[in-house]
């Protein structure tokens, strides 16, 4: 028998954290899409969910432009009189920082966040990612998403992956973080929940765990979500450390905004309900977002052309 065993290291795991009834969640997630919700809960919903928005470009031809025009529709997503909030955050890469803090300036409740440690496979040494992380908050960034070592945890060597994660946190300073799980290479939801805990261990009180990079099949699901969701619960209920939550990729209609809503009230309650602990990973999820509102007011559909294009889903 191997001195060292990934499997056995992850059963010991289980046996610590607890594993998940697959059925059990999956039956929970159906019933969120058939809660009714009356029009002017529906209203306060949605701008609830833009303001949750993490309005993202992460393409290789990216320009400064580019990113001052995404700026501009976080700051102002729609016309005035419809009183839509400003997003939560940006989310760009670390060459494009500085370009976002120049057109939003320092006086917004705009965050700029910044995907780093060699996203979106990690796959680069350590001190390759933690200058990455450093020169991402030097040139403005408020938030940092880094992606944890998905080999190191696969292979049972949580404390490399634990160290990894501590070292960005310190490399940090002050911004806050939000760890990516890629839960589409993690495979099962046990998986999912028990790199949760682990993650949550050594983060602060008020950084985030987080599903996806979008850019692999499988992104964020109501079912993942909820995984997350209820080991963000089951850790607060043990340490009393309140960890927020981002599930990105994939989610890009209202309706589905809607029901990730009604999943964080009856999961976690109204004290999750906002954007210090809950963000979408979704820049295509704006448009409709808004267009609902528009819809809401004025009882009719706008064309899609009629709001301006998104960037990417994220």
């Amino acid at each position: 028998m191997l001195a060292h065993s990934p499997q056995a290291a992850l059963q010991r795991l289980f046996d610590e954290v607890g594993t998940v009834d697959q059925i059990g969640i999956e039956e929970r997630v159906a019933k969120y899409g058939t809660r009714s919700i009356k029009k002017a809960s529906k209203v306060q919903g949605l701008k609830l969910a833009v303001s949750m928005v993490d309005l993202t470009t992460l393409e290789g031809k990216d320009t400064p432009g580019k990113v001052a025009a995404l700026c501009q529709k976080a700051l102002q997503p729609h016309d005035p009189e419809l009183g839509v909030p400003q997003v939560a955050a940006v989310c760009v890469y670390p060459a494009m920082v500085r370009h976002a803090r120049k057109a939003l300036g320092s006086d917004t409740a705009v965050r700029i966040a910044s995907v780093a440690t060699a996203f979106p496979s990690g796959q680069a040494p350590l001190k390759t990612r933690l200058a990455e992380v450093r020169a991402a908050v030097a040139d403005g960034a408020d938030e940092i998403d880094m992606v944890i070592n998905r080999g190191a945890f696969l292979a049972g060597e949580f404390g490399e992956m634990q160290d990894e994660i501590a070292a960005v946190v310190q490399a940090c300073g002050d911004a806050t973080l939000k760890v990516i799980l890629e839960v589409s290479e993690l495979e099962t939801y046990d998986n999912i929940r028990a790199a949760s805990f682990l993650a949550m261990r050594v983060i602060r009180p008020g950084d985030f765990i987080k599903t996806s990079t979008g850019k692999t099949s499988l992104n964020a699901t109501l079912g993942n979500n909820q995984v997350m969701l209820e080991a963000i619960r089951d850790f607060y209920l043990d340490t009393g450390v309140a960890i927020a939550m981002k599930p990105a990729g994939g989610i890009r209609t209202a309706k589905q905004a809607l029901t990730f809503l009604v999943a964080i009230k009856e999961t976690l309650g109204d004290a999750w309900l906002n954007n210090a602990r809950y963000r979408f990973g979704a820049s295509a999820l704006l448009n409709d977002l808004v267009r609902q509102l528009e819809k809401e007011k004025t009882g009719a559909y706008q064309a899609p052309y009629y709001f301006s294009e998104s960037a990417e889903s994220y």
